[in-house]
């Protein structure tokens, strides 16, 4: 899953939220917050603004 969000936050080119990328992955949106939570706290995502995410 984790592989996953990462994939499609560099399609999107731009900090995106989590409900767009569930959208584009077609899954629950609790699942891709649940994984960028982890991308986080290991440093592979940031987040530029409040509810936005991205790559560093």
């Amino acid at each position: 899953m984790e592989k996953d969000v990462l994939t499609a936050m560099e399609k999107a080119g731009k900090p995106v939220r989590p409900g767009e990328i569930a959208k584009a992955l077609n899954v629950d949106s609790k699942e891709v917050s649940k994984a960028i939570k982890k991308l986080k706290e290991k440093g592979e995502v940031i987040s530029p603004k409040r509810c936005y995410y991205s790559l560093p």
